[in-house]
C-alpha cells in the first residue's frame, strides 16, 4: 500500500475539519450580527415602554405627597387605591397574554400602551377616593399583560444564553423609573396652581401622555416576530430559528400543552410565590418610600432627589448581577441571594433612625428586590417548556402581583394603626424569605427529577 493511499483518509478528515471550522466561524459571525441587531432594535423600545409603564404605576407615590390631603385620603385608603391596580392586572393578565399570541405583539403591545397612557393622564381629574380607586382599577385593566407579554416577546428573539442579560436590560427600566421619576415628580409638584390645577394633577398628566405617543411608535415599527423583521438577513433568521428550535426540543417543547394544566402546575404556582418576594419589595417601596423619606422633614423636591438614590444603585446593580448570571450560566443562587439581601436590608430599617442610614438600607433592599429579576425570569424560561411558556409567564406574574396589592395596603393599614412606616416593612421581609426558600426547594425537586445532586 503506498503512502499516497494511506494519506487519503487523513486528507479527507482534514478537509472535513476545516469545513466544519469555517462553518462554525460563519455561524458565530451570524450570531454576533443577529444579536447585535436584536439588542439595539428591540430592547431599547421595550425598555422605554416599560419605563413609562412603571412610572405611570408608581407616580401615585409622589402624587400622594399632596394628593392625599387634597382628596382627604387616609393611609389605608391610599394603600388600597395604590394596590387595587394589581387586582385588575391579575384578573386580565393571562387572557391578555394569550390574546397577544393570537393577534401579534406589535398590535397588542401598542393597544396596551395607548389605553394605559390615556387612563394614567385621566387620573388627574379624580375628585375623591371612589373615583381614584376606579381609575386605578381601569389602569390595571388597560396595562394587564404588558410585562409578561414583553417577556414572552423577548423569548421569540433571544436564545437562552442571552436571556438574563436582555431581561435585565429591559427590567432596568423599573429602577430607572424611580431614579428619573423621583426628581421629575418632585419638580412637577411645584407646578401647583398653574392653569388652576394642583401639582399632583400636572404630574399625572405630563407623565401619562408619553405612553400614548410611544404606543403609536410601537404600532409603526415593532415587528411581531423575527419572520417579519426586514432588518434581519435570511442567514440571521435561519440561525435564530434553528437555535430556538434546538432549545425547544431540549426542553421537550414539541407539543401544545393544556393552558389549564399549566396554570395548575405546582412548579408554576411555586415560582409565582417566589416572584412575590421581590415584587412586594419593589412596589411596597415605590408607593411608600417618598412618604418615608419626606417624614425626615424634607421638601418635595429634596424628597425627589434623595428618593432617587436607591433606584440608581438598583439600576446599576441589577444589570451587573444579570451579566454575572449569564456569564456563569447560574440562575438559582443569583435569584436566592438578592432575595436574602432584600430581606436583611428591610429588616434593618426597623432599627434605624438616621436618614443617611435608612437610605443605605433602602439601597440594598431595592438592589436585592430588582437584582433578582434577570436571573429569575431566565430561570423560569429554563424551567418551563415552550408549549407552556405563555400561560406560565402570565400565571407567575399574576400570582406575584398579588403582593403588589397586599404590600402597599398592609403598609398603609399598619401606618394608620401604629403611626410607623417601618413596621409596615415586616410583611415584605417575610415574603422575600419565603421566596428564597421556595427557589431552593424547587432546585432540589428539579435536580431530583433530572437524577442530579441538588
Amino acid at each position: 500500500m503506498s503512502d499516497h493511499t494511506i494519506s487519503e483518509p487523513f486528507k479527507t478528515l482534514q478537509m472535513s475539519a476545516s469545513k466544519n471550522g469555517h462553518q462554525a466561524n460563519a455561524d458565530a459571525a451570524i450570531e454576533r450580527t443577529a444579536m447585535r441587531k436584536i439588542i439595539w432594535r428591540i430592547v431599547p423600545i421595550l425598555t422605554l415602554s416599560y419605563f413609562l409603564a412603571y412610572l405611570d404605576r408608581i407616580n401615585i407615590g409622589f402624587a400622594a405627597l399632596d394628593m392625599n390631603k387634597s382628596l382627604g385620603l387616609s393611609s389605608t385608603v391610599y394603600g388600597w387605591a395604590a394596590g387595587v391596580f394589581f387586582i385588575a392586572y391579575i384578573i386580565f393578565e393571562i387572557p391578555s397574554n394569550l390574546i397577544m399570541e393570537r393577534v401579534g405583539a406589535r398590535l397588542w403591545i401598542a393597544r396596551i400602551m395607548i389605553t394605559w397612557g390615556l387612563i394614567a393622564a385621566g387620573t388627574a381629574f379624580v375628585v375623591g377616593p371612589s373615583s381614584l380607586i376606579g381609575m386605578r382599577f381601569l389602569l390595571g385593566v388597560a396595562e394587564a399583560g404588558f410585562f409578561p407579554g414583553a417577556l414572552l416577546y423577548l423569548t421569540y428573539w433571544c436564545p437562552a444564553a442571552y436571556r438574563a442579560k436582555v431581561i435585565a436590560a429591559f427590567s432596568v427600566s423599573i429602577p430607572l423609573a424611580g431614579f428619573v421619576g423621583s426628581p421629575l415628580s418632585g419638580a412637577l409638584l411645584g407646578m401647583n396652581g398653574h392653569l388652576g390645577l394642583h401639582g399632583w394633577q400636572w404630574l399625572l398628566i405630563i407623565e401619562g401622555l408619553p405612553a400614548v405617543i410611544l404606543g403609536l411608535v410601537v404600532l409603526a415599527f415593532l415587528p411581531s416576530k423575527p419572520d417579519s423583521a426586514r432588518w434581519l438577513t435570511a442567514e440571521e433568521k435561519r440561525w435564530l430559528q434553528q437555535t430556538l428550535a434546538n432549545e425547544a426540543r431540549s426542553l421537550g417543547g414539541g407539543g401544545h400543552g393544556s393552558v389549564w394544566r399549566t396554570l395548575a402546575n405546582p412548579r408554576v404556582l411555586a415560582l409565582g410565590l417566589a416572584s412575590a418576594g421581590s415584587l412586594a419589595t419593589g412596589y411596597g417601596l415605590a408607593f411608600w418610600q417618598p412618604q418615608m423619606v419626606k417624614s425626615f422633614g424634607l421638601t418635595n423636591f429634596q424628597t425627589g432627589l434623595v428618593n432617587s438614590i436607591p433606584f440608581a444603585v438598583a439600576a446599576v446593580g441589577m444589570f451587573v448581577w444579570a451579566r454575572r448570571s449569564d456569564s456563569r450560566r447560574e440562575r438559582v443562587w443569583h435569584t436566592v441571594i438578592p432575595l436574602l439581601v432584600s430581606a436583611i436590608a428591610l429588616a434593618s430599617c426597623i432599627y434605624l433612625n438616621e436618614l443617611s442610614l435608612v437610605v443605605v438600607a433602602l439601597c440594598f433592599a431595592l438592589l436585592g428586590g430588582y437584582g433578582v429579576k434577570g436571573p429569575f425570569w431566565a430561570l423560569v424560561s429554563e424551567w418551563t417548556s415552550p408549549a407552556e411558556k405563555a400561560a406560565a409567564i402570565a400565571m407567575i406574574n399574576s400570582l406575584a402581583n398579588v403582593s403588589g396589592f397586599v404590600a402597599p395596603f398592609l403598609l398603609g393599614f399598619i401606618k394608620d394603626q401604629t403611626g410607623s412606616f417601618v413596621l409596615g416593612l415586616i410583611p415584605m421581609v417575610v415574603l422575600a424569605l419565603i421566596g428564597a426558600a421556595t427557589i431552593l426547594i424547587l432546585k432540589g425537586q428539579v435536580a431530583a427529577r433530572a437524577g442530579r445532586p441538588a
